[in-house]
C-alpha cells in the first residue's frame, strides 16, 4: 500500500477544479459523508478520480491471517448472512463481509458472474479501503463508522462508477469495528434512491449479527435485550447489553449505546447498569419470559422508557470472588478448534505461551495443522511483528535470516535439518534474541534425540505442543461444517449417508486431506445436497494399525459410539468390544 500512495502524482489544476465543482454538486446530509470521503482522497491520499485504480487482493498468505482471525465472526453470521442473500439473490446483488481492515473474508454470488465480480473487486481477498480505492462502500463505512451508500458517480474512482455499494458496520461487543457488511451491484438503477431497500435491509442484517454475536460471547452473564415495541421484543429486539453478577455492563450492541445513551455522553462498558435504567442485575428474573411483553417495561433515568426480555446465564452466577470463567482465547486460537476437550487443553496452554519468549515445538502427523497453530500463536501476541516460514530441508543455510525483520521464526519441518542446517541456525539463534522460535516436526519429541544436536534442540523445544490427529478428534462434525462454509459460496449440506462416510474415515492426510475432498466435493457438486456418491474414495489408504494402537483415543473421538469406531477401523463392532474388554478400558459415567 506505501508502494501505491508513493506512485501517485500530485494532481493538475483542472483536476482539482473538478473536483471542487463535483464536490459543490452534493447535497447536505448523507451525502456529506460522500463529500467528506472525496475530500479525503485528495488531500490525504493524493488521488486522481480520472485514474482507473485496479482491484488490490492479498496475496494468499495475508488473506489466510484475515481469514483466520475473522472464523468465529463467520460462523456466528452465516446463517444471517444467507438469509440476507436469499433476499437480494434475485436483484442480482452480491454480498460481502469484510473485516475491520477492508478485506473481504466471506462473499456471496451468482456463481454464473464470478469472472465479473472478481474484475469488479467483489469477490475474497479484495481489500477496500479508502486509500486503495477510493470513495467506496466498505471504505467509507470504516472511516465513517457510520451506514452508508456510494451509488455510481459517487465512487472516487472511475473504475468503480459503474457499481452502487450499501454497507453497514458491525461492531463487537466492546463498541469496537469488527466488521463491515455490504450489498453491492454491479450495475443499478440509475437514482441513489432506489438503493433505499437495501440499506434497510443491510443495517437490520447488521444489528441481528450483532445480538447473535452479544449472545454467544456472553453465554455465563445476563442479557438484557430491549426493544422500543413490546411486538417485537423477543423475536427482533432492537439492542442488548450484557450484565456480570455485580450489575456491569460488560458487553453490548451499536444499538444500545443509541438506547440508553442517545447524547453520547457516557460510556456503557464498565458502568452499572443502574446507571441507565431504573433496575438493578437483581431484578433482572422480573423480565423473562412468562410475563406478557407490555409489561415488561424498562423505565430510563431520562424519564423515557423501552420494553426488556431479560436472557439468564445458562449456568447458575456464583459470586465473584468463587466464579472460575472459561478463558477467552486471543485472535485465531479461539477458532482453531470445535467442541474437543482436550484440544481446548492445548489451546488454553498456547494462549497463556503466546505472550512469551518461550522457543516452542509443534509436533504432530502431516496436515494436522501445525503451521495454522503457529500462526494463530504468533497473532495471539499483539508486540509481535513478521511471521517468517522457513521450510528446513537439507540445503538450507538459514544465511537470509540475519537480514529480516524482528518477529517469529517458523522452523517448518526441523527434523529434515541436516547438520550444517542445524550449525547455521545455531549461529543465527545466537545473534538474533528478537526472533521468536516456533518449530513443527512430524514425529514425537524423543525421537529427534537422534538427528538433532543436543544443544540445538534445547534451544528450540522451550515448551512442546502435540496435535492430535483428525481420526482423534471430537470436533469432526464442526470441522466439516466449517469447512463447507468456506468453500461454499451458497447453502449446501451432507447428507446423512454422506457425514457418516466422512467420520467413518481414517483421514491418513488428516485436515488437508478433509479439505482437499471438501473443496473438490463442493466444486463439483451440482446440486444443494452432496450424497455418498458425489465423495471420492481415499487418495491412500489408511494404516489401520496405526489407529488400533490407540484405541482409547478414537473412542474418545467418537463418543464411545462402537459401531462408528468399528466402521473407521474396517472391523465387526464385536471385534472392538472384544478388544475394548481386553485392554480394561471402561466408558465415562
Amino acid at each position: 500500500m506505501k508502494k501505491v500512495l508513493k506512485d501517485r502524482k500530485p494532481l493538475d489544476r483542472n483536476h482539482t477544479n473538478e473536483i471542487d465543482r463535483v464536490l459543490n454538486g452534493f447535497d447536505t446530509g448523507r451525502d456529506r459523508l460522500v463529500a467528506d470521503s472525496w475530500q479525503r482522497c485528495v488531500e490525504a491520499y493524493g488521488m486522481d478520480p480520472t485514474r482507473l485504480e485496479p482491484a488490490h487482493i492479498l496475496p494468499d498468505t495475508q488473506f489466510r491471517e484475515h481469514l483466520e482471525q475473522s472464523e468465529r465472526l463467520i460462523a456466528t453470521a452465516r446463517s444471517g448472512l444467507q438469509s440476507l442473500f436469499a433476499q437480494v439473490a434475485g436483484q442480482n446483488y452480491v454480498l460481502l463481509l469484510a473485516d475491520a481492515d477492508g478485506v473481504c473474508v466471506d462473499f456471496f454470488g451468482d456463481r454464473s458472474f464470478e469472472d465479473e465480480l472478481r474484475n469488479a473487486g467483489l469477490h475474497l481477498g479484495f481489500k477496500w479501503t479508502e486509500e486503495l480505492a477510493g470513495t467506496n462502500g466498505v471504505g467509507s463505512c470504516i472511516v465513517t463508522g457510520q451506514p452508508v451508500t456510494i451509488h455510481q458517480g459517487d465512487h472516487f474512482s472511475i473504475t468503480h462508477t459503474p457499481l452502487s455499494c450499501t454497507a453497514a458496520p458491525i461492531f463487537d461487543t466492546k463498541g469496537g469495528l469488527a466488521a463491515v457488511l455490504d450489498v453491492s451491484l454491479l450495475r443499478g438503477p440509475s437514482p441513489k434512491a432506489s438503493q433505499n431497500l437495501a440499506m434497510t435491509l443491510v443495517t437490520n442484517s447488521a444489528r441481528r449479527v450483532e445480538m447473535a454475536n452479544l449472545m454467544a460471547s456472553t453465554r455465563r452473564d445476563w442479557v438484557l435485550r430491549f426493544s422500543a415495541s413490546p411486538e417485537f421484543l423477543e423475536v427482533d429486539p432492537e439492542a442488548a447489553v450484557a450484565v456480570d453478577g455485580s450489575g456491569k455492563i460488560i458487553g453490548m450492541t451499536s444499538g444500545a449505546r443509541c438506547a440508553l445513551d442517545p447524547g453520547g455522553l457516557g460510556h456503557l462498558i464498565g458502568s452499572q447498569l443502574q446507571d441507565w435504567l431504573e433496575i438493578s442485575v437483581d431484578d433482572m428474573p422480573e423480565f423473562m419470559r412468562g410475563r406478557p411483553s407490555e409489561e415488561r417495561v424498562l423505565h430510563l433515568k431520562d424519564g423515557r422508557a423501552l420494553y426488556g426480555h431479560a436472557v439468564a446465564p445458562q449456568t447458575p452466577q456464583m459470586t465473584d470472588a468463587l466464579r472460575k470463567r472459561e478463558p477467552v482465547l486471543p485472535g485465531a486460537l479461539g477458532s482453531f478448534a470445535g467442541p474437543d476437550a482436550n484440544l481446548q487443553r492445548l489451546l488454553n496452554k498456547a494462549a497463556r505461551l503466546a505472550p512469551t519468549n518461550l522457543p516452542l515445538l509443534l509436533t504432530g502427523e502431516s496436515g494436522v495443522g501445525k503451521t495454522k497453530l503457529a500462526r494463530a500463536i504468533h497473532i495471539a501476541d499483539p508486540a509481535t511483528q513478521e511471521f517468517h516460514i522457513v521450510i528446513c530441508c537439507d540445503t538450507e543455510t538459514f544465511d537470509f535470516c540475519h537480514a529480516i525483520e524482528a518477529g517469529t521464526l517458523f522452523l517448518r519441518g526441523v527434523e529434515d535439518l541436516s547438520k550444517p542446517g542445524q550449525a547455521s541456525l545455531l549461529a543465527v539463534l545466537e545473534l538474533r534474541a528478537d526472533l521468536r522460535i516456533i518449530a513443527s516436526c512430524r514425529q514425537a519429541p524423543a525421537l529427534l534425540q537422534g538427528s538433532l544436536r543436543e544443544d540445538l534442540l534445547h534451544r528450540i523445544a522451550g515448551a512442546t505442543l502435540s496435535l492430535p490427529p483428525l481420526r482423534h478428534r471430537a470436533d469432526l462434525d464442526w470441522l466439516i461444517d466449517r469447512l463447507l462454509r468456506r468453500f461454499a459460496s451458497h447453502d449446501i449440506r451432507l447428507s446423512t449417508a454422506a457425514r457418516a462416510d466422512l467420520k467413518s474415515r481414517l483421514w491418513s492426510g488428516n485436515i488437508r486431506e478433509l479439505e482437499h475432498l471438501l473443496h473438490s466435493t463442493v466444486t463439483l457438486c451440482q446440486d444443494n445436497i452432496i450424497d455418498l456418491t458425489d465423495l471420492s474414495a481415499p487418495v491412500l489408504a489408511a494404516e489401520q494399525e496405526q489407529a488400533t494402537d490407540d484405541l482409547d483415543a478414537l473412542l474418545r473421538a467418537c463418543d464411545w459410539n462402537m459401531s462408528q469406531v468399528a466402521r473407521r477401523l474396517g472391523v465387526n463392532r464385536s471385534t472392538i468390544l472384544r478388544r475394548v474388554r481386553k485392554a480394561g478400558l471402561i466408558p465415562p459415567a
